[in-house]
């Protein structure tokens, strides 16, 4: 796949932080004409030993506001793209596509009182996009985010996530936010354990947010391993919560880009 270089730029990289020896962090500049909406990805080149060019789309974890763009990365063992990506350093080029898309957006919902967020793995990335802007906390009562992980130490920007109501712009909105991390190979205080299906089928994630999955209140947004992303969807349409789509409202937003 091939982008011309009217349609990326070429951006430095500003910071790069090992999670674990499967999981990054990647901080970049960000050109001054990008824009994008909280929840959406972008499509980011590296060039091979060979020259050429491989592109793959990731969600930004960053603000729209932010004069900097962060992304969330996993290696994938001997993956085409990642496995160039994480050799990057501080100070090497990234290309950045100038158009963001994606339909994981505040504005699949035209109503609803609470906000359910389910991600696992790199999945949280657009949900730390969307809980740094302000329009999520004006817009719902409750705002509850799921955040699983197969071990504890792959639950990455937990002092991002921590720290969210000490921001001056959303102290007073704090109250809103509920974080339940799901560790799933492992027992960690203070987190659930098991998958996001069977703790929403057994109650225990309802329990844990002290709100009720409901169509009439409830709207959730999906993001993660395909699976995870289909099983919940199903779960979820049981319940009588569907897909939200601009012909037919609805509960449920899913990202479909892996």
């Amino acid at each position: 796949m091939t982008a011309s270089a009217e349609k990326f730029t070429r951006q430095i990289l500003l910071d790069v932080q090992s999670l674990t020896p499967s999981l990054f962090t990647l901080r970049t500049t960000r050109d001054p004409g990008f824009r994008f909406t909280a929840g959406q990805f972008v499509r980011l080149g590296v060039t091979k030993a060979d020259g050429s060019t491989v592109w793959r789309a990731y969600s930004l974890v960053s603000s729209p506001f932010d004069e900097h763009l962060d992304f969330f990365s996993i290696v994938v063992p001997d993956g085409e793209f990642t496995s160039e990506l994480s050799r990057l350093r501080v100070g090497d080029t990234l290309m950045v596509e100038r158009q963001a898309t994606g339909f994981l957006t505040l504005n699949r919902f035209v109503d609803g009182r609470d906000l359910w967020m389910l991600g696992t793995g790199t999945g949280v990335a657009p949900f730390l996009s969307i809980l740094q802007d302000f329009e999520v906390w004006e817009k719902f009562e409750r705002i509850i985010l799921v955040y699983s992980a197969r071990e504890a130490k792959e639950l990455a920007y937990q002092a991002l996530i921590n720290t969210l109501g000490e921001r001056e712009h959303l102290a007073e909105y704090a109250h809103k936010l509920t974080y339940i991390p799901i560790v799933t190979r492992e027992q960690h205080p203070g987190a659930l354990n098991g998958r996001i299906t069977t703790l929403i089928e057994n109650g225990e994630l309802e329990r844990a947010a002290g709100v009720e999955l409901t169509p009439e209140h409830s709207r959730v947004l999906i993001c993660g391993n395909p699976q995870m992303v289909d099983d919940t969807r199903q779960l979820l349409k049981l319940r009588d919560m569907n897909l939200s789509l601009s012909r037919r409202p609805g509960q449920v937003a899913v990202e479909n880009y892996w």
